[in-house]
């Protein structure tokens, strides 16, 4: 499985404005609306805020990867954005965050909803994906980046 497969080269925005994490997440999902891959917005982000109260997705070191399932979600789809100034996420180290990777799926696709989540957080490990992901200029530098990197993985 590849990051590219499911990211959505219209949801990928380096350079996000929100500075909350409800607004952040509104900023991500947005796209995916726009794209087909999620019918409704709204229900979508009190789906990834529901998510957020059983524990947050802010996993540490400047990266939160929301996620969730819900019936509003068509396929498989993922968003990307970096916020230069960080987001306060309530993330486990209690810094803010710069790189989010979201991730929706259909309520019943469980397993390669759980796939794609291990394979963003197996490339987010390495520190220099990382940094370029953070210096990325637009969405093509991410798409390069996340190319690159995916074919030194595979």
């Amino acid at each position: 499985m590849k990051i590219l497969d499911f990211l959505v080269a219209d949801a990928i925005n380096v350079k996000l404005s929100s500075t909350s994490k409800k607004d952040v997440l509104f900023e991500l999902i947005e796209p995916l609306v726009k794209a087909g891959k999620v019918t409704d917005g709204k229900k979508m982000v009190e789906v990834l805020l529901e998510r957020e109260e059983l524990g947050s997705t802010g996993i540490g070191q400047r990266i939160a990867i929301p996620h969730g399932k819900s019936p509003v979600v068509k396929e498989l789809a993922a968003a990307f954005g970096v916020s230069a100034q960080g987001v306060d996420y309530d993330s486990l180290d209690g810094e803010p965050v710069n790189l989010f990777f979201v991730l929706v799926a259909p309520d019943d696709s469980a397993g390669v909803h759980l796939k794609a989540l291990a394979r963003i957080s197996g490339l987010l490990r390495d520190k220099f994906f990382k940094k370029a992901l953070l210096n990325a200029q637009d969405r093509n530098d991410v798409i390069k980046v996340i190319e690159s990197e995916e074919q030194s993985k595979a």
